[in-house]
């Protein structure tokens, strides 16, 4: 076989080492890890009634103790909270401002999605001491996705304000209504990795709510559907966040010691327990327990 001569070996290896990088540096970005639900920021006409139902009733304290703090940051965990903000200006008004969603680097996910077509903002945010942007979904939702850093108001606190009072210690999953499902599947499906673990219905032939579970981690975003025009209560029992818990059963005895009056718990058609309770503006937080005690309507459970 004809061997090339040293210099020219030299000359062709440099040239597909420099053509690899090229290559490289034009390449698309990779989706990073999107970890968890971070946050549902939510608004109220009443704060000191949503500080009683989410303080009080629930258990969580607050990053902020101030009672005339403008925004209440509920705190279930070092990566999860609940924002509440009193700018509920109309009887009609949506309850949800946005959710958000835990990333590992905010500022590759902003890239990559512009790379897939999507509008975002030309950079990341630092204005909270973390790195995030936001979007608005095929349908209309704010989206958050957040990157904590230590500096950040989070970071800071991390390990502190989160007393045993908390009747749960997790948010497991966030919901809200979706018209239009496939443009919502590619989005979130295709483009950022979520799958579904479960759907299901009021009825065995139909099918009422997708769980779509974030790619990296165990919470899910539950697509809402066949909502037709609702009313401020309906949508906030549509717009809702579920907390976890071990036992519902307990979960029920602790807000009921508290003073809570309303549903008592109930097996959902997922076969799971769960206990429906609603802030003062409407909006569900429901207690569910991790597994069905019975086989769940409509379709397989993955886990």
């Amino acid at each position: 076989m004809k061997r090339l001569p040293v210099l020219a070996c030299v000359t062709f290896a440099l040239f597909s080492n420099f053509s690899s990088a090229a290559q490289n540096s034009t390449a698309a970005p990779v989706r990073p890890k999107i970890l968890g639900v971070a946050r549902i920021d939510l608004r109220t006409d009443n704060l000191a009634a949503a500080r009683k139902f989410y303080g009080a009733i629930l258990g969580f304290d607050t990053l902020d103790q101030s009672p005339d703090t403008s925004v209440a940051i509920f705190k279930i965990n070092d990566h999860q909270y609940v924002d509440v903000t009193p700018n509920l200006t109309d009887p009609k008004q949506d309850r949800l401002i946005r959710i958000a969603f835990e990333t590992a680097d905010a500022e590759q996910l902003r890239a990559y999605l512009a790379g897939q077509g999507i509008k975002v903002p030309d950079h990341t945010s630092q204005a909270d001491g973390n790195l995030s942007f936001g979007l608005t979904d095929p349908d209309g939702h704010d989206v958050e996705f957040v990157q904590y850093l230590p500096g950040s108001l989070e970071g800071r606190n991390v390990g502190k304000h989160m007393p045993a009072t908390r009747v749960s210690d997790r948010m497991i999953h966030v919901g809200f209504v979706v018209n239009d499902r496939a443009a919502e599947d590619h989005f979130y499906g295709d483009i950022l990795g979520f799958h579904s673990i479960w759907h299901g219905g009021m009825k065995d032939d139909q099918t009422d709510w997708v769980d779509m579970r974030v790619p990296d981690g165990t919470d899910w975003l539950e697509y809402m559907l066949n909502v037709h025009n609702p009313d401020p209560r309906t949508l906030g029992v549509m717009h809702h966040l579920a907390l976890g818990v071990p036992s519902v059963a307990k979960g029920f005895e602790i807000v009921t010691a508290r003073g809570y009056k309303g549903e008592k718990p109930q097996i959902g058609r997922d076969g799971k327990w769960q206990l429906n309770l609603y802030d003062p503006n409407y909006t569900r937080v429901e207690l569910m327990e991790p597994k069905p005690v019975q086989k769940p309507c409509c379709s397989p459970m993955l886990q």
